[in-house]
């Protein structure tokens, strides 16, 4: 990133448009509006399966050990080094290893696997091989929300591709090894995002996390040693194969190395996927999407999902990679940027997100299912104007005994709103709670005194 892009006080682009090539690095997204993209012609056009054919001529340990000097990390939100999880992976143990990818995207405002899988397949099928030679399998699965069903079909017919193409199958990987992978559709629970209920949810059983250790390494699916690895993180391997490690640590920070999606959406004047290097900034992305809708300013946004802590207006110079995102008080995650102006309702906006943690709670473990459901009832009365003063420190307290108590990460998830909201916009849920409602609403706020703008009916939430 050679050049900055520029914006005024608001996070509104004024930049002249030079050096925007500079700042993205078209990677999985470089071909996605070319017609048929997702098609195994395409791919191979683009140096599809280039990659496979340099790593199926290394050793599998040299191979796991060429993504740990690259430096890839997970891309499916806690950031973990994708050759160290592999080489987690005990060798001569004598029993089936598999790979398993988490391709259940639910985290609200996450969206960058979905549109992959519909538009380059090809690139994870790639990534696939490339796994399961590391790590000596010779099953893999596809976890898919199963919502999706249009992609559903689309990575049936790229599976099925591979297989005609001699990719998949009898020799996949050299003579007399065997590939095969599985596609299966979940039944759209959140928790399924959570790799050890994403196993038990593959091997039949209720989706619940799983008490660790044995950890999937060990004993993983149908009790075998397992990697789960999100899309992204496993889509991203070919092109270090084809184009070299050193190639992908010229990308991004030193420790955090290469290129990723960043899922911008909300109130911004072109939300979509922005593929450029980790590190760089809010203020940048906001630049290249034309900022914020016209004749609004930013108020909030979540740099991985809701279930992220939020940030404000002051951290537009964040550097977007892990390290800088932490120090900033809050975790990358999958890189949703989820951008609102000043007309959003904090309070609101964190009590649907508590809302959905609730009902996706799987209850399994108490902290969770009682905490959550606690949370809800509180941030609908101060929404209501229904609250005291001294709910803003039981909220606190509730958030509190869900954060780390929590059998999984979803509780983390629905404190981090709680807490963060709270730092920043205490003062705005003050005013719910002494004006007696939201002064956000329509009929009661000052914000709009002219009536709702049309701008505002325009929302890309």
């Amino acid at each position: 990133m050679t050049e900055s892009a520029r914006t005024d006080e608001n996070g509104n682009g004024n930049g002249d448009g030079m050096g925007h090539e500079k700042l993205l690095s078209p990677v999985l997204s470089a071909f996605w509006d070319e017609p048929e993209s997702w098609t195994l012609e395409t791919y191979r056009r683009h140096e599809g399966y280039e990659g496979l054919r340099k790593a199926l001529a290394m050793d599998p340990d040299d191979v796991i050990a060429y993504v740990k000097e690259a430096g890839l990390r997970g891309r499916g939100g806690a950031g973990f080094p994708t050759g160290m999880k592999w080489q987690f992976i005990p060798q001569g143990d004598g029993k089936p290893h598999y790979l398993v990818v988490n391709a259940d995207e639910s985290e609200p405002g996450t969206c960058k696997d979905i549109p992959l899988l519909f538009a380059n397949p090809h690139s994870l099928i790639e990534g696939i091989v490339i796994a399961c030679h590391a790590i000596r399998s010779s099953h893999a699965f596809i976890y898919l929300r199963g919502e999706t069903v249009p992609v559903l079909r689309r990575l049936h017919e790229a599976v099925r591709e591979a297989y005609a193409a001699g990719i998949l199958g009898p020799d996949a990987l050299g003579s007399g090894k065997n590939l095969d992978i599985t596609v299966h559709a979940g039944a759209g629970a959140y928790i399924c995002g959570e790799e050890t209920a994403l196993l038990d949810s593959l091997e039949g059983r209720r989706g619940q996390p799983r008490l660790r250790p044995p950890f999937p390494a060990v004993a993983g699916l149908y009790a075998c040693p397992t990697v789960v690895n999100n899309v992204e993180s496993i889509a991203s391997v070919p092109a270090i194969f084809a184009r070299g490690k050193e190639w992908f640590r010229s990308m991004g920070s030193e420790k955090s190395p290469g290129f990723t999606l960043y899922s911008l959406s909300g109130h911004v004047a072109r939300p979509g996927q922005y593929e450029a290097p980790l590190g760089i900034t809010l203020r940048q992305l906001l630049d290249m999407s034309g900022g914020m809708r016209p004749g609004h300013r930013l108020k909030f946004w979540t740099p991985g999902g809701s279930s992220t802590p939020l940030l404000t207006d002051e951290h537009l110079d964040v550097p977007l990679d892990y390290e800088g995102v932490g120090a900033a008080g809050s975790m990358l995650g999958t890189k949703a940027l989820q951008c609102f102006d000043e007309t959003t309702c904090v309070v609101r906006a964190v009590t649907r997100w508590t809302e959905f943690y609730a009902h996706e709670s799987c209850g399994k473990c108490t902290p969770c299912r009682e905490g959550t459901y606690w949370l809800v009832q509180l941030m609908r009365d101060i929404e209501a104007g229904k609250g005291r003063i001294s709910d803003l420190d039981k909220l606190n307290d509730i958030a509190d005994n869900i954060n780390g108590k929590a059998f999984c990460a979803l509780g983390d998830g629905a404190a981090s709103p709680i807490f963060s909201s709270l730092q920043y916009f205490r003062e705005e849920y003050e005013q719910h709670i002494t004006g007696r409602g939201c002064p956000f609403d329509p009929a009661r706020s000052t914000l709009w005194a002219d009536g709702p703008s049309t701008s505002h009916l325009e929302v890309n939430a």
